[in-house]
């Protein structure tokens, strides 16, 4: 029996500094022992990562004049890819653990978009099961979410208008994939492939069996799409600028402080000719 590989809470809260910020929260799936000696379409290529960047959470609407003793706001919780591209082709379905309060709390979503809609009056935390084609991995990955249903600040009266969002990144890295599934995804814009050599040939892709051939698996539509976070590499770019600039100055306020306190003068240099012993 295969193994689940979990991944509980990482990056669920934007990262606050340059090292968090720059090292994206990643979570290695390795194959299974029966898997190396596999051969033909599911031959493994040696030294080659694939990268599937994901995005799980929920987004919560507080119902207003609609809102009773149980059912106080409709909520969302999804598994959708960072630049809301189709994920059916590398996972297969996804099962939600939600409270054993509700009915029927396993639920299981067997086609893209990922995702389940619910009413209630209580957060809790919601395991999230990603179950992979076979030519992906034979193990499963799971994740967990807190459910958040109201805001940060509750200051003021909640409003209906806007939701409360609460969204983790992460980077699903399978390394030795196999021929069949790198294959299928090298051109695929949910899905990393680092450049091949040159002259190295792949089988001709076999395609997988889906529940939504003809329905479309991505959340570029969605109509929470708007309240979705970015997780491009732009803004983790800026995000790491930023905070450079931040300890940048926090280094000058810390060095000028230590020389008020050291009785030196407050030069951004040393005059010519003066060294320091």
């Amino acid at each position: 029996m295969s193994l689940p590989i979990s991944a509980r809470k990482q990056g669920e809260n934007q990262p606050d500094d340059a090292a968090s910020a720059a090292k994206p929260p990643r979570i290695k799936i390795g194959k299974s022992a029966e898997d190396s000696d596999k051969k033909g379409a599911n031959r493994r290529v040696k030294d080659v990562e694939i990268c599937v960047p994901i995005v799980y959470g929920t987004t919560a609407f507080y119902l207003g004049r609609k809102a009773s003793e149980s059912q106080s706001h409709k909520w969302t919780v999804y598994v959708r890819g960072a630049t809301n591209e189709d994920l059916g082709v590398v996972i297969k379905r996804v099962i939600f653990q939600l409270h054993p309060s509700f009915n029927n709390p396993t639920r299981v979503v067997e086609s893209p978009p990922f995702e389940l809609s619910e009413c209630g009056w209580g957060e809790f935390e919601i395991a999230i099961s990603l179950f992979f084609h076979s030519d992906v991995c034979d193990k499963h990955l799971d994740l967990y979410h807190h459910l958040k249903l109201y805001p940060e600040d509750e200051s003021g009266p909640q409003t209906t208008k806007k939701p409360v969002v609460v969204e983790s990144y992460n980077e699903i890295v399978y390394p030795d994939p196999s021929e069949n599934f790198l294959a299928r995804v090298q051109n695929h814009p949910a899905v990393i492939v680092p450049r091949l050599p040159a002259g190295f040939n792949l089988p001709d892709p076999v395609s997988i069996e889906t529940n939504y051939e003809k329905e479309k698996g991505d959340t570029k539509d969605h109509p929470f799409s708007q309240w979705f976070m970015n997780f491009s590499e732009a803004d983790e770019l800026l995000k790491l600028a930023a905070a450079r600039q931040q300890v940048q100055a926090h280094i000058v306020k810390l060095r000028r402080q230590l020389s008020v306190m050291d009785g030196l003068p407050q030069l951004s240099k040393p005059p010519a000719g003066y060294e320091f012993s």
